[in-house]
């Protein structure tokens, strides 16, 4: 059994979290003062996401970089594939902030949104 400590941010209590992993999964949770916390373990260690921010390239736009995010979190393990993909981006046309850049990006039914206003 591996034992993982760390600090749950679901809430502003940020409860120091110990978790008990028995091959990959929650075995026991202990520290968190809410139900928050023990879904928070269980994600962190089962099955990691994130909602990734970044940059695409902007030509024959006022932005050079154009802010984007995904609109939902996608697996942690996916990042760098992610980032690779979004290098190979290039905005030429005006948008607006929560315009879709790419729908269904990376085939995880998660949309690659603007962030900001490109004209």
């Amino acid at each position: 059994m591996v034992v993982r400590k760390f600090t749950c941010i679901e809430c502003p209590k940020g409860c120091r979290l110990i978790v008990d992993v028995e091959d990959g999964k929650v075995a026991r949770v202990t520290g968190n003062e809410c139900p928050k916390g023990e879904q928070y373990a269980i994600s962190e260690i089962e099955n990691p996401v994130r909602t990734l921010t970044s940059t695409v390239l902007g030509q024959g736009l006022d932005l050079k970089m154009i802010p984007v995010r995904t609109n939902k979190p996608i697996p942690k393990s996916r990042i760098f594939e992610a980032m690779d993909e979004i290098k190979k981006i290039k905005v030429k046309k005006p948008l607006n902030a929560g315009d879709i850049i790419v729908k269904n990006f990376l085939g995880l039914d998660v949309d690659l949104i603007a962030t900001r206003k490109a004209e």
